[in-house]
């Protein structure tokens, strides 16, 4: 590992001491052309962003050509004004577009005998390992994967080689590793470093870029009431910067529960959150939490769609939030090949259902209220329910109304992964 910054205070890293560790991380590694492979505006509270703006001026001011390819995976391209409010003052044309459709290399594939062998035999097909053409053939002679470290519904424990193969990767190695998330078993792998899905990533980096000059620098962060918190940024080539920054985001980001949650109130921020996609952290983070025949409420004032894809956005309103078994059988009828053909929405169907177990409402515009029940979702105003659930007044953790009702009540599911001691498995 190159680089270890941990912070002695509750109050994280400061920006200083985090340019400072990073500077000197980055005079031990001259480089002319220069590639960044940062998240983009759905990862706002990573703190990757200001990772990202010392690197680029960095070796901009000494000449180095630096190009900037946000880990888009499947989401929308960022606006101008997106990219200027998460990366300052980067010029918006160094900014270059993925296309997990196209503009892809094929590196190899991961043989399905492996996979089976790693998956209790769930999964049996290979993977195609796909990467964007650019990080490849771009002539690139440092390689800059930025990113958090936090727990993670597909994989266990998110970033670190998942930036590059689902990030700015292909569709087959994006559908399959969240289909094969989900057929395993979101409970099984949340919070945890060694998963089947990991394992596959693992396998990709290990036999496919060693060649490439990748440096990966990892965050972990928190953002209690909305200000974020920086405890620690790992940066080397090697897994060990990975597993360092699990242990620190395990203890950072895994809250425990002593029992199950009733009725849990998540909100989520405007500015992240557009699409049930992206807002169904709310689901993944808090479902081993919530008690069996609780609510989970959802506060989301700027979701006004599905999917972040137009292709996937469809098929959430075809099938809908139909429960595992359900959404399997779907999965596996051949005359449903348009669900076959994107393995990510039918695992983002398993993952966003409470298969019967608590109940889940989402509070929209009255404009969306239609749609949301279309897709087996509870609706409610959500005004109104701004109205009666204050966030200047609420409090991360439990809350008591006035009229009584006990309600626990989250920020930001993004930064965090809860759960029920009472049913946890290490």
């Amino acid at each position: 590992m190159d680089l270890c910054l941990r912070a002695r205070s509750e109050r994280g890293l400061t920006n200083e001491e985090l340019q400072s560790g990073l500077l000197q991380l980055l005079q031990s590694r001259p480089a002319k052309r220069v590639l960044i492979i940062p998240p983009d505006h759905t990862r706002l509270h990573s703190n990757a962003s200001f990772l990202t703006n010392i690197c680029y001026h960095y070796y901009a001011s000494r000449g180095a050509q630096v190009d900037i390819l946000p880990a888009l995976g499947t989401h929308l391209p960022m606006t101008r004004g997106e990219a200027a409010q998460m990366f300052g003052d980067i010029p918006f044309e160094s900014f270059l577009i993925h296309n997990w459709r196209a503009d892809l290399l094929r590196l190899g594939e991961i043989p399905g005998e492996w996979i089976a062998a790693r998956s209790e035999g769930l999964w049996t097909e290979p993977i195609e390992v796909e990467l964007n053409r650019r990080v490849v053939e771009g002539g690139y002679d440092l390689i800059l994967s930025v990113g958090q470290v936090v727990p993670h519904e597909v994989i266990g424990m998110s970033n670190h080689a998942k930036n590059l193969f689902v990030g700015v990767g292909g569709a087959d190695m994006i559908n399959k590793s969240h289909m094969i998330g989900a057929v395993y078993g979101m409970e099984r792998m949340m919070g945890r470093d060694h998963t089947p899905v990991r394992a596959i990533f693992d396998y990709a980096l290990a036999k496919y870029l060693t060649q490439l000059p990748v440096l990966f620098l990892l965050t972990v962060t928190t953002a209690p009431e909305g200000e974020i918190l920086t405890h620690g940024l790992f940066g080397g080539a090697e897994r060990d910067a990975l597993e360092a920054a699990i242990l620190l985001s395990q203890e950072k980001n895994i809250d425990f529960v002593d029992e199950g949650i009733r009725k849990c109130i998540v909100y989520l921020d405007p500015e992240e959150f557009k699409s049930t996609w992206l807002g169904n952290k709310s689901v993944y983070r808090t479902r081993m939490a919530i008690a069996d025949g609780g609510e989970l409420l959802v506060l989301a004032p700027g979701v006004a769609r599905f999917g972040e894809d137009a292709q996937v956005d469809a098929l959430i309103r075809k099938y809908g939030y139909c429960g595992r078994e359900t959404a399997l059988q779907l999965f596996q009828n051949p005359e449903n090949a348009d669900l076959r053909a994107n393995m990510g929405a039918a695992a983002h169907l398993i993952h966003g259902s409470a298969d019967g177990r608590f109940g889940i409402t989402y509070a929209v515009q009255p404009s969306f209220r239609k749609e949301i029940e279309s897709v087996h979702y509870g609706s409610a105003d959500c005004a109104e329910m701004l109205r009666r659930y204050n966030l200047q007044k609420l409090r991360y953790g439990y809350n008591t109304m006035a009229d009584g009702e006990r309600v626990f009540y989250i920020p930001n599911p993004a930064l965090g992964l809860w759960i029920n001691r009472e049913k946890f498995i290490p």
